[in-house]
């Protein structure tokens, strides 16, 4: 690929994601090679180049494959003859107090295109988290205040921050909607006192109507931050505006963020998102297949390939989308269809990333460990409730973690019948609805086997 081809992209994708996110994001990249079918792309900042590859890698490496270029992935380094520059956040004084419904004067973060509730795939494990960022959407009397969504990295966190703004700034354009990283909450305080401008700071954070702050574990130990955030997030909660906050866990897991902060974030509505279902996974390829058959004409796709991902990509929906991203655009430039063995060769390394490590017995051994009992008494035939409810989650994780089929799993449960973990399996997944004392068991034992 010529320079002169990617100032060609360049003017695509600035109609693609607008003119203030082109500028933001766009703009820095320097092409800089493409070998063995990896594009490379020269950044002024890793943090820049990590942003760009999670929002708009799939936008780029779409736009690579139209036009013919053998890429199959992007990858973004800062040049090994330059020193890495300080992270610019926008300026506060660049933005609007009042921004209207365009694009360019949105403060804050960029929002993705993509993101919105109509490409957000609902099941079982984000249904609670979606139903209640409709609700906040919909941009009616605050209702419950903060929402505070957490979980695992790729399970959609953001895509609702997202979706939200898009929904808010349609329904109601006159709303001051400020999305943000917590990590950039942080620079703009740390570059209002050192410009002596906090009355700014304060009067353009506590006019806003939604605040959204994504990833607000990261303020957690940065003291003078956390007391910033503490007396912005009062103010606006004294005022009936709505705040959204974001987290890869529940306030209480938050290690350094101090209690008056944690009991602020838990006084509103706190949803977990929980890791994807095979099912949820298999409808969230489907989805991305559709947009990919309508971009690539032709192009086929064998049976059982998107229900082979969904089985095998199982921990990060980023992860899921790239994958098959890569499978059509690489299909694409060698003219094949997407078969099994080229599924298989394309995405080698992903695949052997996912490959579940965790074995039924350590789960077992965690699970004994977490309810104080016996691994035995746990594996054993007795039926008393202090034993026969850590089996089914050991079951029920086992389910879920390792690829082990249910007739596997109940041989070493003392080798009980395939039907009995299923029973087992179902009983714990009604049981995370109703009682939150298991939902909770179930997340901790999974963090720390996956951790």
């Amino acid at each position: 690929m010529t320079q002169e081809l990617w100032g060609q992209l360049r003017s695509n994708l600035l109609q693609m994601v607008g003119k203030h996110n082109f500028q933001s994001w766009i703009e820095p990249l320097k092409f800089s090679a493409i070998s063995d079918g990896v594009a490379t792309f020269d950044v002024p900042t890793m943090f820049i180049g990590n942003y760009v590859s999670q929002n708009y890698g799939d936008t780029i490496l779409g736009e690579l494959s139209r036009a013919g270029a053998p890429v199959r992935r992007v990858q973004f380094q800062v040049p090994a003859n330059q020193p890495e520059r300080p992270v610019a956040a926008p300026s506060p004084a660049r933005t609007a107090v009042r921004p209207s419904h365009n694009d360019d004067e949105l403060p804050g973060a960029p929002l993705d295109q993509r993101f919105t509730f109509d490409t957000f795939v609902v099941g079982k494990p984000n249904e609670l988290a979606h139903a209640a960022a409709r609700r906040v959407a919909e941009g009616g009397p605050v209702t419950f205040n903060p929402l505070f969504l957490y979980g695992g990295v790729g399970l959609g966190k953001t895509h609702l921050m997202h979706a939200i703004a898009h929904e808010l700034r349609t329904r109601q354009p006159h709303l001051n909607v400020v999305y943000l990283s917590a990590e950039q909450f942080m620079y703009r305080f740390v570059q209002a006192l050192r410009e002596r401008k906090m009355i700014d700071f304060k009067q353009l954070f506590r006019s806003v109507d939604v605040l959204m702050v994504d990833d607000v574990q990261f303020i957690a130990g940065k003291d003078s931050t956390q007391e910033e955030f503490f007396h912005t997030f009062n103010a606006l909660v004294d005022q009936h505006k709505q705040i959204v906050i974001s987290a890869d866990r529940a306030p209480g897991e938050i290690k350094d963020l101090e209690d008056r902060i944690k009991s602020r974030l838990q006084c509103g509505l706190v949803v977990d998102l929980h890791p994807t279902d095979y099912e949820l996974r298999l409808g969230i390829l489907q989805t991305k297949a559709e947009l990919y058959r309508a971009q690539y004409p032709g192009l086929k796709i064998a049976d059982g390939i998107l229900e082979f991902l969904a089985l095998r990509i199982s921990t990060n929906v980023r992860v899921l989308e790239g994958a098959l991203t890569r499978l059509f655009a690489f299909a694409s430039l060698v003219g094949r269809e997407i078969s099994m063995e080229l599924t298989q060769d394309c995405l080698a390394d992903v695949l052997r990333a996912s490959e579940r490590k965790i074995t039924v017995e350590e789960i077992q051994r965690r699970v004994a460990d977490h309810y104080n009992i016996r691994l035995s008494d746990m594996i054993g035939p007795k039926r008393l409730r202090s034993y026969a409810r850590p089996r089914q989650v050991a079951m029920y994780l086992s389910k879920q973690l390792t690829s082990r089929s249910l007739p596997e799993i109940g041989r070493r449960f003392g080798g009980r019948d395939h039907t009995t973990v299923m029973h087992g399996v179902r009983r714990i997944e009604e049981l995370k609805s109703s009682d939150g004392q298991i939902a909770e068991d179930i997340e901790l034992l999974r963090r720390s086997l996956e951790g």
